[in-house]
């Protein structure tokens, strides 16, 4: 493809790369260091000029450090006269800090759109917000494309007598979420509700729905600590679930999740590639990943060609 450059941060190198390849593509040339008082600095390393240009960086890892290095690119990108510059960002970080919890709170996934419009982005591509009205926070085009097709397919060729199994959301807010993936799989759903009786108490979980001899599947769109999930695995198998399956989308797996994960019954814990998992992997083989870079590529050529990308909000591409 002519006039287009590939770009990736320092977050997600593989996931770049396997872009990259997909496209059939080098990644561009660009140097990013820090100085000794640790000031984010980059160099890009070729021309840029009159071209379209992808800068792939996740919102994960040291979060701060690669959102700046991602704000620094673009500004790099758009001097140097690139005619335009889209982030693609599979992990949109801060995307749960996207409403005022309580006084004098923020709301830092604005902040962070902002930041990107007046960094120079014209256009932006990600995956599963956490919230789909982040959307709105930005004054420029925002593709939230879905991990759902992807999950659809491990689904189905993974797990045995899926026809059977229950999909489960660890929460209620993920209720949308698990009865898309129900409907278009024509099986049954189940959420669980965590209550609180009173101060100091262990939140109750309630189970709505049947589970018993059947597999559960719970799936969610971040796992962060782990603890939720790991909470409603328990409720699943104490309610006579047979097996017990996660799907996240973004699997963060900070503080303690690794060890929670690898005590929890899971058959298996399946993610996505919006976040490097390699090192995490070593440490708990339930780890599965789903490789997403076929969508990104798949949504980078489209925007590129000036094509329409809702084909890929509900079919993966071929691999």
């Amino acid at each position: 493809m002519p006039n287009i450059k590939v770009f990736s941060g320092s977050s997600n190198p593989q996931l770049s790369q396997k872009i990259a390849d997909r496209l059939g593509l080098q990644l561009g040339k660009v140097v990013s260091k820090k100085f000794s008082n640790q000031e984010t600095c980059v160099e890009i390393g070729e021309s840029v000029r009159g071209e379209d240009v992808f800068i792939v960086q996740s919102g994960c890892g040291d979060v701060n450090d690669n959102l700046m290095e991602l704000l620094i690119m673009i500004n790099a990108c758009k001097n140097a006269s690139a005619s335009r510059v889209t982030a693609v960002i599979p992990c949109f970080p801060y995307a749960r800090q996207d409403k005022k919890e309580k006084s004098r709170t923020p709301i830092s996934a604005k902040l962070v759109a902002n930041m990107l419009s007046v960094s120079g982005a014209d256009h932006i591509i990600t995956m599963d917000l956490h919230a789909s009205q982040i959307q709105g926070f930005f004054d420029i085009p925002v593709d939230n494309l879905y991990a759902e097709p992807t999950v659809l397919k491990w689904i189905v060729v993974n797990i045995h007598d899926w026809q059977n199994c229950v999909i489960v959301s660890p929460h209620a807010g993920g209720a949308k979420r698990v009865t898309s993936i129900a409907d278009r799989l024509d099986v049954d759903f189940a959420l669980i509700h965590k209550e609180k009786k009173k101060a100091n108490e262990e939140h109750r979980m309630i189970l709505v729905g049947d589970v018993r001899n059947r597999v559960a599947v719970l799936v969610d769109d971040i796992a962060d600590t782990c603890e939720t999930i790991c909470l409603a695995a328990d409720k699943l198998v104490s309610s006579g679930a047979a097996k017990v399956y996660a799907i996240v989308i973004h699997g963060i797996f900070s503080g303690p999740a690794i060890a929670r994960l690898s005590r929890t019954c899971f058959e298996a814990v399946v993610v996505t590639n919006t976040i490097p998992q390699q090192e995490k992997i070593l440490h708990c083989p339930k780890i599965k990943v789903i490789d997403i870079s076929m969508i990104l590529s798949e949504a980078i050529r489209r925007t590129h060609n000036g094509e329409s990308v809702l084909y890929l909000f509900s079919h993966a591409p071929l691999e």
